[in-house]
């Protein structure tokens, strides 16, 4: 189970999860970002095995969250395919598996979500019972009773406290802007008060690590840190791109997996469910769509470590309700080492929501500050940065595709160059043979409950902008899109 140990001379470790909000892999000191202030993860990364290729199935949160503890792609959810909806309960989850093994399980924060559990006949959240803290949680551990505990933060989510980067000191000519954003000292800063949150973030992780050694229970038990999704800047959160699906992942239990270590092995968040089940001893259940990554943990390589592990698939349905009507924008793509593939199912449709709001980007409904979004809506027709407008919040084709040695951001799309056709094809078939075997209706038909499933927060159907943003771009007091 766990390295060449005997499995009956383990005992089921303790799980804890503390995972960030909305969070580019890239954006740790541990990942080379080095403006970034994070000792704590920096100082667990050097202790355990950090994943570079960790994916999130969705690049939106309750969806991603969905996978998570279902071990299932996003379209096998029904319902749990779309942001702020809901996620029938015939669906297993690891959480009442452990719970069912003797596991004290509970969750602080978003856990699944946001959307209505009980609409989906759940009697508490998917993922356990809340909690106030760590500490209150623990309280009701019985003596010796393995426990798993997620915490969720809300950093570093939008909306982000004005000035905050400044605040904590944050040298704006230190921070590498992307170059799918504006290097302009408005972005530079709304990417300051990012950091600053994600430094925040860094010491929740701190407290809770200060909280497990004072209860005794370092030394049994699996931690694990993790963001849901990627950062929530034009590109990032409800994108296919590096930006919205990328994540950092650190997993340190030194006592059983050695660390120190680099592991290059494509991974996703749908994979917790079978690994937490297979650290646990808990039978993985077949329809599981995802596997454990226990064997990578339990070994001592870095880089490569399963060759098997080559690729990723990711998917959108509905993020938030941006578009007249309400549909989503379904899209899947196929991540491998050298290139990205997007299969665009909508190309009729504005990717980032209807304008003028373009309600996927950020603030959906300019609700509240989003200075990096609202730099480029009042510049649409500048010379200097219509491109990166374009990036942001232009119509997308049915096909995109990447080349990350000469692309890595993801910018210039070849999917119409005879020079890679066969690189198109090749990586188009690839995804769908795995949408095919995974039985994604998008592609091999059946109900997409999805698709006209509610959205449970009900003022977002008649967006109001802010006074600031109805200032500065001319927009109307009110929209709706359902009327």
């Amino acid at each position: 189970m766990f390295g060449c140990a005997p499995q009956e001379e383990l005992d089921p470790p303790n799980i804890l999860i503390l995972m960030s909000d909305n969070h580019s892999w890239n954006h740790l000191g541990c990942y080379g970002d080095a403006t970034v202030r994070t000792p704590n993860i920096d100082e667990l990364a050097e202790e355990g095995v950090r994943f570079t290729q960790a994916y999130c199935p969705s690049p939106s949160c309750t969806p991603a969250r969905a996978a998570m503890l279902t071990g299932q792609d996003i379209w096998r959810l029904e319902e749990g395919a779309n942001l702020w909806g809901t996620m029938p309960s015939h669906f297993a989850v690891y959480t009442d598996m452990l719970e069912q093994a003797g596991y004290l399980v509970g969750y602080e924060g978003k856990g699944w979500g946001p959307g209505d559990h009980e609409a989906g006949g759940w009697t508490r959240n998917p993922a356990g019972q809340r909690y106030g803290s760590f500490e209150e949680f623990y309280n009701e551990r019985e003596r010796g009773q393995p426990f798993c505990y997620w915490f969720s933060s809300r950093d570093p989510h939008r909306p982000y406290r004005a000035g905050g980067g400044e605040q904590a000191g944050y040298d704006l000519g230190s921070i590498a802007v992307p170059p799918y954003l504006p290097d302009d000292p408005a972005v530079r800063s709304d990417i300051a008060d990012y950091y600053a949150e994600i430094e925040h973030f860094d010491g929740e992780v701190g407290e809770h690590l200060g909280l497990l050694s004072e209860f005794g229970a370092t030394d049994e038990t699996v931690i694990i840190v993790a963001s849901d999704n990627g950062w929530q800047m034009p590109r990032g959160l409800a994108n296919l791109y590096d930006a919205g699906t990328r994540l950092p992942l650190i997993v340190s239990m030194p006592q059983r997996f050695p660390g120190g270590r680099v592991v290059d092995d494509f991974v996703s968040l749908t994979d917790f469910a079978p690994t937490i089940l297979d650290l646990a001893g808990v039978p993985i259940p077949e329809d599981m769509t995802a596997s454990s990554f226990v064997p990578i943990l339990a070994s001592n390589q870095h880089g490569i470590v399963d060759p098997q592990r080559s690729f990723v698939v990711t998917a959108r349905e509905r993020h938030a309700f941006v578009r007249q009507g309400g549909p989503g924008y379904p899209a899947r793509a196929l991540r491998t080492r050298d290139h990205l593939y997007i299969r665009n199912y909508a190309p009729e449709l504005w990717p980032a929501g209807d304008p003028p709001l373009y309600g996927d980007v950020d603030a959906h409904m300019l609700q509240f500050p989003s200075p990096t979004k609202m730099f480029l809506l009042q510049r649409p027709d500048d010379p200097e940065y219509r491109s990166l407008f374009d990036l942001a919040f232009a119509k997308r084709p049915a096909e995109e595709l990447y080349d990350l040695v000469t692309d890595p951001h993801q910018m210039n799309n070849l999917a119409r160059d005879p020079a890679y056709e066969s690189t198109r094809a090749e990586l188009s078939a690839r995804l769908q043979e795995y949408l095919q075997s995974t039985s994604d209706p998008r592609e091999v038909g059946g109900p997409m409950k999805w698709e006209k499933a509610q959205y449970f927060k009900e003022s977002d159907l008649r967006p109001e902008p802010s006074p600031e943003a109805i200032e500065a771009l001319g927009l109307d007091e009110r929209y709706s899109y359902v009327d």
